[in-house]
């Protein structure tokens, strides 16, 4: 026997065969569960308690089906799935999809369709097609989502009101007079409670609602709402939990086998579309909170942890389960780091299934209802709402509600994706042109998708211009398909060939076809120059502008048309301020944006002369139409208005020195500056330079390139009076060699400026504090050698010992180039300090003080923390107002629960 395998009893002992060339067993791994993973189970089972009984009052279904797929949701699929954070359970989205199940096909077939989407789920999960649901429009779902609210909310009233909810919208709709003519006092009141405390919960202001807040709203609205029929003694229909000796299980799938199929992939879908956002969602959170890092979302395995998760509910006699947004967002938030507070909450919720059925019995229904009925009401946000018209999708979103609401959920989920396309193909249809005369120069505007579509009525508006006129054509869409850029070029060849001037404005260069280039251009504002641009190409790209009818073009984000705010590096912008987009031809191949859009107007060298159309006379380039015309006239003539209107800026002679790469680079910036985003700064920049500056902070930061301070601080122009230097250093007053520049600028900044906060801000990978490891003692030949002279304190600050090093809260610095740059930004804020402006204005509760690390490969941020065990920097948290908004988005996407 090999001596590299332990005997066949040895490995029996050991609990596993030890393989050859393998490290020898280790001890068996303990069940852990961290505190955190704790406090957050407990907090998400109360929050999961009352609403899975609601879910299941408001599907028909036992209401012990409610606590079986909570219990067995949660711990399947946290135990199989990829997202570590996300919740399961039953979710009101699929609450209608399963109450017309039970009520045409009953309890026990139900089940079986629960399985068999379960079993669809997990093939889809293999098949990897995760991602792919991510790709409906958001209109679409968040349309089904407020259609399935307003058929909840409707069917909740009438227990609301003491009666008994119908099996359609519509026949609950007929119903709603007479059952509000026959009212239950005792049903009302308590709803009426019920809402009261859920609505209220959290707005209860000072210490006291911040204790009350440690109870979930939804759980305390049931128990006051308990507590008070009871004292009053009402006589009300109440919870009633079968003994589980008489649990219905799944059975075999009994009726048509069309509509079960559509049943199937009605909850595949919707589960499997709800799961996702949920998970995407939570990732979000997770990702901003701060702490240990929680790994992100696999959505293969999470949409297959799901499968199982359904599988198992429906075998047990439970609910379809899907990841629900608002558990999964209170369990992130509770600061849970791994799927164990999901299986926890799991445990809890079987503990009170088997446990607390008789106080569970006593909860009213009419205080279930109005729980349910307050989700489905939130299910129509008004946050949704207002995206989905930002975003000109309002005509979707209604259509797939109404549809839902009316039709049902996979019908209704049909009617909007026709919807949707309809709305594409308008908006790929709906081009304006547009066409007017401004000092004798025929100005043709084209806003929207130029496509063979509308090549007739181009031609039509061409063809108005007379054959001899200046004309300028301004493309504002983002595409330009074959056949309209070749009408367009045919159009233009004949026009120049009658001695008119045609100037494209926003066109980018495509594929060019070898020997026919063409003209745009540049500037976009009638003056600019022009730029090669290639025949032959298929589709050509154009900037990415929001055209008149209010549609989003590729690439970027539409925002109302008047909106004039200047975008900043990490703000929206007004539509138009977007990046170009590219077209593709139709061999597959992609067009590119023009390499060098040129400026002849300020850099003559660079002007691009269209060959064979162009000559040169006395250095002036012009087309052939004026050079026929001033030969006509004669030497010495003064040209005509319309002749000096064609003619070109001059250019270099052949034989002079081409400009350098780098002012290629320079040129093509500023062109692009002052032809996409000018416009939409140049009001605020106005205002600015009529009231001068008024920077509310003081930046000083390095100079490397790579940190873009109004980006990482989402800063407008006129925020920030910055500072940089080589390794963010500010040299103490009155140092031997000392740089008056830094000085200068922060005493004009603190009592000149007034500005509230100064901030000194660091970044990893800092070259200054490499060299700073790297130099040698009294090395001060170079003035880079001197200058780093004032990152000596930061150097020996680290190496000393006698201060608390410098770290990041969530962990230890990577190297001793991390060290530095995090121990160099509190040195130099202690610098700071010893500026006399600086401790006056501190002094006197003016300034504040704010060191910062940017982690450059990380794109993130952390601010320096008072720690008495020295400089810690933690990542920037959230605001309030993100944070509100999260928890509504969370809601609303999944409808609650």
């Amino acid at each position: 026997m090999s001596a590299c395998v332990p005997h066949r009893a040895e490995a029996h002992e050991a609990g596993r065969i030890h393989r050859p060339h393998s490290p020898p067993p280790g001890r068996p791994r303990r069940f852990r569960v961290a505190p955190a993973d704790l406090s957050a189970s407990v907090t998400v089972f109360l929050i999961s308690l009352p609403l899975s009984l609601g879910i299941a009052l408001a599907t028909g279904a036992p209401l012990q089906a409610g606590l079986v797929a909570a219990a067995v949701g949660s711990l399947v699929a946290g135990r199989l799935g990829g997202a570590p954070l996300t919740v399961s359970g039953p979710t009101a989205g699929l609450t209608v999809v399963t109450a017309d199940l039970i009520q045409q096909y009953g309890w026990r077939t139900t089940c079986a369709v629960t399985i068999l989407a379960g079993v669809t789920q997990v093939a889809l999960g293999w098949l990897r097609v995760a991602r792919t649901a991510l790709a409906v429009s958001p209109a679409i779902v968040h349309g089904m989502l407020a259609g399935i609210g307003v058929t909840i909310a409707v069917a909740q009233l009438h227990i609301v009101l003491g009666g008994t909810p119908q099996s359609s919208v519509l026949d609950n709709l007929r119903a709603l007079p007479a059952q509000l003519a026959d009212l239950h006092p005792g049903a009302l009141a308590v709803s009426a409670l019920t809402l009261v405390v859920l609505l209220g919960w959290s707005r209860v202001p000072g210490r006291a609602g911040r204790i009350l807040r440690f109870v979930p709203a939804a759980l305390a609205a049931m128990l006051i709402a308990t507590a008070v029929a009871l004292a009053m003694g009402l006589r009300l229909p109440r919870v009633d939990l079968p003994s589980w000796s008489n649990h219905a299980l799944a059975g075999l799938p009994e009726g048509p086998a069309l509509p079960l199929v559509a049943a199937v992939l009605t909850i595949t879908l919707v589960g499997g579309v709800e799961t996702l956002l949920s998970a995407v969602a939570v990732d979000k959170i997770a990702a901003t909170r701060g702490g240990a890092p929680v790994p992100r979302a696999d959505l293969d395995r999470e949409l297959r942890g799901q499968g199982f998760a359904n599988m198992a509910s429906g075998a047990l006699g439970g609910l379809p389960v899907t990841g629900v947004a608002v558990r999964s967002s209170a369990n992130a938030r509770c600061g849970a780091v791994s799927s164990n507070s999901a299986m926890l909450h799991s445990v809890w919720i079987a503990a009170a299934a088997l446990l607390l059925v008789p106080a569970l019995e006593l909860i009213p229904l009419a205080a279930l209802a109005s729980l349910v009925m307050a989700i489905g009401i939130q299910m129509v946000s008004i946050h949704h709402i207002r995206t989905v018209n930002r975003h000109r999708e309002a005509l979707v979103y209604a259509v797939t509600a109404v549809a839902v609401t009316f039709l049902g959920v996979l019908e209704g989920v049909g009617v909007g994706i026709a919807a949707a396309v309809a709305v594409a193909l308008h908006r790929l249809t709906h081009t304006r042109i547009t066409h007017e005369v401004s000092g004798g120069v025929h100005h043709v505007h084209v806003r929207g998708q130029l496509t063979f579509l509308a090549v007739p009525r181009l031609s039509r508006v061409l063809h108005l211009i007379p054959e001899d006129a200046d004309a300028v054509v301004a493309l504002h869409g983002s595409f330009v398909d074959h056949a309209a850029y070749e009408s367009l070029q045919d159009w233009r060849s004949s026009h120049e060939a009658h001695g008119g001037s045609v100037r494209l404005t926003g066109l980018r260069t495509g594929l060019a076809a070898a020997g026919t280039p063409t003209t745009a251009d540049a500037g976009g504002d009638g003056s600019g120059s022009s730029s090669d641009t290639g025949t032959g190409s298929a589709a050509t790209a154009v900037p990415d502008t929001t055209p008149d009818d209010g549609t989003v073009p590729a690439g970027g984000i539409s925002t109302p048309a008047d909106d004039t705010s200047a975008p900043v590096d990490g703000r929206s912008a007004p539509s138009g301020s977007s990046a170009p987009d590219t077209g593709a031809d139709v061999t597959g191949t992609t067009a590119t944006p023009a390499e060098v859009p040129s400026t002849p107007t300020t850099h003559p060298a660079h002007a691009t002369r269209k060959a064979g159309d162009t000559t040169q006379t006395d250095g002036t380039t012009q087309t052939d139409g004026t050079t026929r015309a001033s030969e006509a006239r004669g030497a010495g003539e003064a040209p005509t208005a319309r002749e000096a209107h064609r003619t070109q800026a001059p250019t270099a002679p052949d034989d002079g020195p081409e400009p350098p790469p780098s002012d290629h680079h320079l040129v093509r910036g500023i062109s692009a500056f002052q032809r996409d985003t000018a416009p939409l700064v140049r009001r605020e920049l106005a205002r600015l330079a009529r009231e001068g500056q008024r920077p509310a902070q003081l930046f000083l930061t390095c100079a490397d390139s790579r940190l873009v301070t109004s980006m990482i601080t989402s800063s407008r122009p006129g925020d920030l009076f910055v500072v940089r230097n080589v390794g963010n250093l500010v040299p103490p007053p009155g140092e031997e060699s000392g740089d008056d520049s830094v000085a200068a600028a922060i005493e004009y900044a603190v009592d000149v400026l007034r500005v509230r906060s100064i901030t000194v801000c660091g970044h990893s990978g800092c070259g200054a504090m490499q060299a700073l490891i790297d130099s040698e003692p009294d090395s001060d030949g170079t003035p880079l050698q001197r200058w780093l002279r004032h990152g000596l304190p930061s150097l020996r600050r680290m190496a000393s010992g006698s201060h608390p090093p410098a770290r990041l809260a969530v962990r230890e610095p990577a190297d001793a180039v991390e060290l530095l740059c995090l121990t160099n930004v509190a040195q130099q804020l202690a610098h700071l300090k010893a500026h006399a402006s600086v401790a006056q204005a501190v002094q006197q509760g003016r300034l504040e003080l704010n060191g910062m690390y940017f982690h450059v490969g990380e794109a993130q941020a952390y601010l320096l923390t008072d720690a008495r065990n020295g400089p810690v920097f933690d990542r920037v948290r959230e605001t309030e107002a993100e944070r509100t908004g999260a928890d509504l988005t969370g809601a609303d996407l999944t409808g609650g629960g």
